[in-house]
């Protein structure tokens, strides 16, 4: 049996909305960021780039799939979610639906939520809400349910957020003879998967590892939440790896982390880009593609060095979505080319790396 408690969630600028608690019945804090995806809780929710969030589905209803089994491949790596649980804060929805049809349906997402200990409000009109985060930018808000007390706003972007996601051990994955060094910041299983799907050997590393000493033909940086200014040591030694010439790519906040070492600067979006339908076109020509992001902050183009370029531009506002450089076998992508659920229509950015491996 499903229970419900009433629930609001605030603003830090007052702002409330009332609905009802589902899920785990908790009160908490974080910053409220909305995506537009009408598909892919599951993937959404396990997704570490989301850490410190409370998402709100612009979707309006949401849990009617429920959600699939817990189970790791061979490898270790989870069948149907993009990491080992759940990261959002809190889930934030209109209309959530209690009862759930699906062929890999096994259970409820508030019965799933309630055992990862993550809170989920309801009832919430979520166009309204998404309308003040577009007006006034992404703000700290906090989810308050009735007899769990009060809680404070909380800043998750003052904290290095890819320290807390980011795995703790270096871990190998035997593929083939071309060895891959694969920053995780907050790597999605996805992620894992297309670069051992096209045969490389995969030796992920911590998001501080020095993993210069190590023997490897190319270097890929993950995707991973909050703010890349407070990831300096893994800076330094993508700047150290780039001396010595080998193939780069990175993903999201890999993007960020490449454009940081090679001397630019990052900032703060004001809403940022989250959802499955984020237009990008490919510098240079007029190849658009449909993609699915997940970041809160930009490269900026203007810093980009000489020896740089964009790679990709947005087409909603004009900020960056990936760079290259003008010679060496360097590119990174602020999309993610193999999100499930999304499109899927720039997987080809892993071919063209593990080309020039």
């Amino acid at each position: 049996m499903q229970t419900t408690r009433k629930a609001k969630i605030v603003l830090e600028d007052g702002t409330t909305f009332e609905g009802e608690s589902f899920g785990h019945h908790k009160s908490v804090a974080g910053e409220v960021v909305f995506n537009t995806a009408m598909t892919g809780y599951p993937e959404s929710l396990t997704d570490p780039s989301y850490a410190g969030q409370v998402l709100v589905s612009t979707y309006p209803l949401i849990g009617n799939y429920g959600v699939p089994p817990r189970g790791n491949d061979d490898r270790g790596l989870s069948r149907f979610y993009e990491s080992e649980r759940i990261h959002v804060e809190a889930l934030v929805v209109a209309d959530y639906s209690f009862d759930y049809s699906h062929w890999n349906g096994e259970r409820s997402l508030a019965e799933w939520l309630d055992e990862e200990h993550v809170a989920g409000i309801t009832g919430i009109d979520t166009r309204e809400l998404t309308k003040v985060l577009r007006e006034h930018g992404s703000m700290k808000g906090k989810i308050v349910v009735e007899g769990c007390g009060d809680t404070d706003f909380v800043d998750p972007n003052a904290d290095n957020l890819v320290a807390r996601v980011s795995c703790r051990d270096v871990i190998e994955y035997a593929g083939g003879s071309k060895r891959v060094v694969l920053v995780d910041c907050g790597v999605k299983h996805n992620i894992i998967r297309h670069l051992l799907r096209r045969g490389v050997t995969l030796i992920r590393v911590p998001w501080d590892y020095d993993f210069n000493a190590l023997a490897w033909d190319g270097l890929f940086i993950s995707n991973g939440p909050g703010d890349p200014s407070l990831c300096d040591a893994a800076v330094d030694n993508i700047r150290r790896a780039l001396s010595a010439g080998k193939p780069v790519c990175g993903i999201c906040m890999g993007n960020q982390l490449l454009s940081r070492a090679a001397g630019a600067k990052t900032y703060k979006l004001k809403y940022g880009h989250r959802g499955h339908n984020q237009p990008v076109r490919e510098a240079g020509t007029d190849k658009c593609f449909i993609t699915s992001q997940n970041h809160g902050f930009a490269v900026d183009d203007r810093t980009l060095g000489d020896d740089w370029a964009p790679l990709f531009t947005n087409m909603n506002d004009g900020t960056n979505e990936g760079i290259r450089h003008k010679v060496k076998p360097f590119f990174s992508a602020q999309f993610h080319p193999e999100a499930a659920s999304g499109p899927t229509d720039t997987e080809f950015l892993f071919d063209e790396f593990v080309k020039l491996l």
